[in-house]
């Protein structure tokens, strides 16, 4: 078996996320985070049933829709959990899109009335969207149709809720919440080499037993490494990328930078010599306009040597 430093799996990898939430004997770990999450406006679920994650429409773009984890409660409302390792360019888009396909399977054949189940879809970011960087404390949004003048939701079966967990920077003395033990874990459990005091509660217990390496079949260490791997890979490719970009922008400054201190430099001296010419000009007995000719200065500056000079 391979040696890992870690000792429990880290859930940003495909791996760990679906060790975690995705597997059948693990069910109550994801039950237990969604009602969590969405207690005070679901209520509490009280079973989930794991769909085909990938989707099976009608057209070949239909079949390109693959989710993390894909399921659906007591009540027939569907869930769908994506897991985000890096930025990417329309991911809001993309998640509205995925979306459609619960919404649209619901549609019946005889007499259906257009009456629709909830379709909730969440999104667990390991980045912060560029608009909302200048908000570091705020790292949840839910995102409703909403009247733009009231504000009120205008239809409340439609939700997306989105989670930077960056900008999550609670310790563990801090937690508070069950919500923030469960943000806590996914920010930190491949970091951590015991459970904390504060997270000694039987799904937090399980949650660990699930995800420490040691307990792995030899099969499953082998998936393992290949997720990690990919995952390594990847932030590597992204921290290079970003690296060379940043130093790209520090030469881009400095030039620029030097660039512009020569040219107020020449300008400096251009300005010096002309005051120069026109002090000379003063002693020589010139007149006011033929200064302000011969050096480009103004009007006020000339007068304004001529008192000096005085």
């Amino acid at each position: 078996m391979a040696e890992f430093t870690e000792r429990y799996i880290n859930p940003f990898t495909d791996y760990g996320f679906k060790r975690l939430f995705g597997e059948e004997p693990n069910k109550d770990l994801l039950l237990d985070f969604l009602n969590v999450l969405l207690k005070e406006e679901q209520g509490e679920i009280k079973d989930l049933t794991y769909l085909k994650s990938e989707h099976l429409g009608t057209s070949e773009l239909d079949r390109k829709a693959i989710f993390d984890l894909y399921c659906e409660n007591e009540k027939g409302e569907k869930f769908i959990v994506e897991l985000q390792k890096t930025k990417q360019n329309f991911f809001k888009d993309r998640t509205v899109y995925y979306s459609t396909f619960p919404i649209r399977e619901q549609a019946k054949r005889a007499d259906w009335n257009y009456e629709l189940k909830a379709v909730y879809t969440i999104a667990i970011l390991d980045f912060v969207f560029d608009e909302d960087k200048n908000e570091p404390n705020k790292f949840r949004y839910d995102i409703k149709l909403t009247d733009t003048e009231t504000k009120k939701v205008f239809y409340d079966k439609l939700t997306f809720i989105y989670l930077e967990m960056p900008k999550f920077n609670k310790t563990v003395d801090e937690l508070e919440t069950r919500f923030d033990k469960w943000l806590y874990v996914l920010r930190n459990l491949n970091r951590l080499d015991r459970v904390p005091e504060k997270l000694k509660e039987r799904i937090f217990e399980k949650l660990f037993e699930t995800a420490e390496i040691a307990r792995f079949t030899p099969d499953q260490v082998r998936l393992y490494e290949d997720s990690l791997k990919y995952y390594r890979d990847l932030k590597n490719s992204l921290d290079t990328a970003r690296e060379e970009g940043l130093l790209e922008g520090m030469e881009k400054g400095l030039l620029e930078g030097m660039e512009k201190g020569i040219e107020k430099g020449l300008e400096k001296g251009i300005e010096k010599e002309k005051l120069e010419v026109a002090n000379n000009a003063i002693r020589m007995g010139l007149s006011t306009d033929d200064i302000v000719n011969l050096t480009g200065l103004s009007r006020e500056a000339i007068e304004q040597l001529k008192t000096n000079e005085g």
